[in-house]
């Protein structure tokens, strides 16, 4: 364990970022399966919705400094390639 001030409250500001970047990247994960399952259900409407819901939720997390920002903007990129394939 440390023993100067300084390291000890870095170490318990990085434990406390790393359960917050724990938290949005789960939720982060749950949007995009849940994307995925509105889009193997061939719901148009629904797989739409999910895709704006899903894009959403990539932009703040990579705001948050979560995910880098070509990371998600990658990923959005898939999700609508997999969206307009099934149109």
């Amino acid at each position: 364990m440390t023993n100067i001030k300084s390291a000890k409250k870095r170490v318990l500001i990085a434990e406390t970022r790393r359960q917050r970047n724990t938290i949005a990247k789960s939720q982060m994960k749950t949007q995009v399966k849940k994307f995925q399952v509105a889009l193997m259900g061939q719901d148009k409407e629904a797989a739409a919705k999910q895709l704006k819901n899903t894009v959403s939720v990539l932009d703040k997390t990579a705001a948050k400094g979560v995910i880098h920002k070509n990371a998600a903007a990658r990923r959005k990129a898939n999700l609508y390639r997999a969206f307009n394939k099934m149109s």
